[in-house]
């Protein structure tokens, strides 16, 4: 009888997650499909030259629902708690100024085409599993989010199974490794004060 009940309580737990996750899943997509469409409307047909101000507006739409602070904690590992808060700070400040700038490299991706194969959501954490095309190529893009006082925001991005977090991650501890902390920021700063001219 105690198994019975153990299996319809579970059974009852697992149904209403379920429940919970759908409405989770169907507002990340509209989210990310929200997006998609105001890129593509700001990118115009292939070509098309853009001034600054469209540029601006792109790498917003493109960047502001990423979490750099989750990311850029991610990517520097431990070192990330052992630093002080300004340098923490000044990190997330420079990782996601690197980040934004490398968006514009190519608009073209974000011509693509987008499949949404399949969005898992997991309590205030969710898995987006894409697949995009552009003239015949196609490349799995997966996104991680994480529910963020009730918005809903990226921590990763995955494509064709390489995870930006851990890609910068390994770059960053590789530096960190050889030359030290100090060395990592000169770095960064080099590189963001290049993407701000």
């Amino acid at each position: 009888m105690k198994f019975i009940l153990s299996v319809t309580y579970l059974s009852v737990i697992l149904l209403l997650n379920a429940l919970n996750a759908q409405p989770a899943a169907n507002e990340i997509r509209s989210m990310l499909e929200e997006r998609d469409l105001e890129i593509k409307e700001l990118l115009g047909p292939e070509g098309s030259d853009y001034t600054q101000q469209q540029r601006d507006q792109l790498k917003d739409i493109i960047n502001d629902v990423i979490d750099y602070r989750s990311m850029a904690a991610f990517a520097l590992g431990n070192t990330y708690t052992e630093i002080s808060k300004e340098e923490q700070d000044e990190f997330v400040s420079l990782f996601a100024t690197i980040i934004r700038d490398n968006s514009l490299n190519r608009l073209d991706i974000y011509r693509a085409e987008v499949e949404y194969l399949n969005i898992i959501v997991d309590g205030n954490e969710a898995v987006v599993e894409t697949m995009a095309q552009l003239d015949n190529v196609r490349t799995q893009v997966d996104y991680n989010l994480r529910r963020d006082a009730g918005t809903w925001v990226i921590t990763d991005m995955t494509i064709d199974e390489v995870s930006t977090a851990e890609s910068y991650n390994r770059q960053f501890q590789s530096i960190i490794r050889q030359r030290g902390f100090d060395a990592l920021m000169q770095s960064l700063q080099r590189r963001a004060a290049r993407a701000n001219r």
